[in-house]
């Protein structure tokens, strides 16, 4: 059982400067890596996109999108996208700080906002963006056994080293997702998290 001290992870984030991680050019956006204790202990949610959406159809994410001219931060786009695509209030997430953008695919300069659930909420998925909502533990998740790298061809281009973890609960982490994902948990082990 794992279960991860939010204190120690704010601790080792960036939190002097939340828009330190945010990438220059293309269009910015924010992902929320959300945390929480599940089954007493530390999971990280994540949604799985649904059919109607401009891109990546059907594959798993962390609540997030584009930038809006409104959003006073990286940090808000994050909250509020999460807040539409589960309903997830922003007033029950504690930010525990960024990790440096990531391009995607599609171009986006990804900051991703780690934050820890406080307390309960309903899962509402909104359907026009998500098809479905999941936890799975961070144990898991840190397991080498459960994680590899392979070679991704795509007609236009060849990826080396594309994250892949096994299927959990019939859901298959990788990709951008999973490379996020393996980028926090190496941070919170250098860290002893």
């Amino acid at each position: 059982m794992v279960i991860l001290d939010p204190v120690r992870i704010k601790k080792f984030l960036a939190l002097d400067n939340l828009e330190q991680g945010v990438a220059s050019g293309g269009q910015p956006a924010g992902v929320l890596m959300p945390l929480l204790r599940c089954n007493g202990e530390t999971c990280l949610l994540f949604t799985r996109r649904s059919e109607k959406v401009l891109n990546h159809k059907g594959q798993v994410a962390f609540p997030g999108g584009a930038a809006e001219p409104f959003d006073e931060s990286i940090v808000a786009t994050a909250l509020r996208e999460a807040q539409e695509e589960i309903a997830l209030p922003p007033s029950l997430v504690e930010i525990l700080g960024i990790m440096p953008a990531l391009v995607s695919t599609s171009r986006f300069h990804v900051t991703p906002v780690v934050g820890w659930i406080h307390g309960e909420f309903e899962i509402i998925p909104n359907p026009d963006e998500v098809a479905r909502v999941f936890m799975i533990p961070v144990k898991w998740l840190r397991d080498p056994a459960n994680v590899e790298y392979r070679t991704l061809e795509t007609p236009w281009e060849r990826h080396e080293n594309v994250v892949f973890y096994k299927p959990y609960d019939d859901e298959v982490v990788w990709g951008f997702t999973g490379a996020l994902t393996v980028q926090f948990l190496k941070l919170i082990q250098v860290f002893g998290g």
